[in-house]
Order: C-alpha cells, then structure tokens, then sequence
C-alpha cells in the first residue's frame, strides 16, 4: 500500500466534509423553513462526524490526532476544493452546491467499499447510507424549485452557473493519482467525475434546468494543492477560535 497516496486521498476526503460541514451549519436558525433548518444542521453533523472518522484513519497512519488536524493547521496546509470554502449566499446557492457536492461524495463512498484499505473501506459501508439521505435531500429540492416559479428556476440556473467551475474543481488530480489507482485505493477522479457528470446532468434534465458544458467548464483548481480563495482564512479563525484559546484543555 501507498502509504503517501492514500494520506493524500484521506486529508483531500477530510477537509472537505470539515470545511462543508461547518458552511451548512451555519444555516442553523436561519433555514428558509424549519424542515431545512434541521435538515442542513442534521448533513452538517453528518460531515464533520465523517471528517473525524477520516481524520482518525490518518492519526492511525502517523499523522496528528484529530483535533489538531483539525484547529491547528493553516489554510494552505488544507486540501479542500474551492467550492466548499465558498461563503453561503442565499439559500439556492447553498442548495446547488449542497446538490453538486453530495452527488459526488455519495458516488466517491459507494467506490470506496471496494477499496484495497480496509479500515477505508469498511468506514465507506457504514457512511454511505447517511449519504442515501443526504442526496435524496438535494435531488428532491432541486426538482421541486426547479418546476415551482421562474423566480426559483432562475435563481436556481444562477447559482448552478456560477459554481460549475468551483465543482469541476472537486476532481482536480494530485502527483499521486496513478498510485491512488494502481494501488486500488480509489478509481480515481476522472472515473469519479464521468459518473458524477451523468447523474447530476439527469437530475439537472428533469428539474428543467440547462446543465453546464462541462467540458469547456474551466475548473477552479488549486485547493487540493493549498492554494484557496480569501474566504478560507478567516472560516479557519471562527471554527478554530475556542480551541486556539487552550489547545491543551480537557473537556
């Protein structure tokens, strides 16, 4: 086993359930509706639970434990894509990438029961029924808003240009892609993205909406490699704020 590859494949897994999961809870008393409200807090819960069991498979491997992992590094030591950094905007905006994002991540824990690490891939059995919620959550609402007013569809068609780029940027590749793959770790990103791009572009046909070019789409790539948008360093200092207070308390 690669031991580099798959530390890579891990933290990339990580910072984006960590990092998304603390942009959903911030809808927390401020969802459109009280179903939405509980519905974001409940998928935010679920990613930062995720990000720890991912962040526990690294201290298993040499790395930091979990909190530190977590609170103490610096933004370019994070391997998150762009798209989950991004500020939360309206409810559509948080939608569409709660629906790009969760599309691939269901499809990205559905190759990983397969995979050749078994503590990955026995964690990926567990987390994927959460995601079964998770998508259904975000098909369901983009068919409804999609088919509800033009206000809804335009807001909708808005937001989904907007983050096409910051999407594509989910399956940006790293040196060690062709050992993640030899290695049976994961398929990798391109077979990722070829089943994403078809099940989001169905889901996009049936709520009315006009699905991106993604071939001519240029992605915004950068985060897996620590480079991020401004956005990111002062997420950091919020979630990171109690914890840099005492990072050696006991709770």
């Amino acid at each position: 086993m690669n031991e580099r590859a798959l530390k890579d494949l891990l933290f990339r897994m990580a910072d984006d359930l960590l990092i998304l999961g603390h942009r959903n809870s911030e809808w927390t008393g401020l969802g459109p509706l009280l179903e939405e409200d509980i519905a974001f807090s409940s998928m935010a819960q679920d990613k930062i639970g995720q990000s720890l069991a991912l962040y526990k498979l690294l201290h298993d491997l040499g790395e930091a434990a979990p909190d530190p992992l977590a609170f103490t590094r610096p933004a370019t030591a994070f391997k998150n894509c762009q798209l989950v950094e991004l500020p939360n905007d309206e409810y559509d905006f948080s939608l569409v990438r709660h629906f790009l994002f969760d599309t691939a991540d269901a499809l990205r824990w559905e190759a990983l029961t397969q995979s050749a690490y078994e503590p990955l891939a026995q964690l990926a059995r567990k987390v994927r029924g959460e995601l079964r919620y998770h998508t259904l959550h975000a098909n369901t609402w983009m068919k409804q808003l999609g088919s509800a007013t033009t206000e809804s569809k335009q807001r909708l068609q808005q937001s989904l240009d907007r983050l096409a780029p910051y999407a594509l940027g989910m399956f940006e590749t790293t040196s060690v892609e062709q050992a993640i793959i030899e290695n049976k770790i994961f398929p990798g990103e391109k077979a990722l993205f070829e089943q994403w791009r078809l099940q989001v572009n169905q889901v996009l046909s049936v709520a009315g909406l006009v699905s991106p070019d993604w071939t001519t789409c240029k992605p915004v790539n950068g985060g897996r490699h620590g480079i991020h948008s401004t956005h990111l360093a002062p997420l950091l200092a919020e979630m990171t704020a109690v914890f840099s207070i005492d990072p050696n308390a006991e709770w």
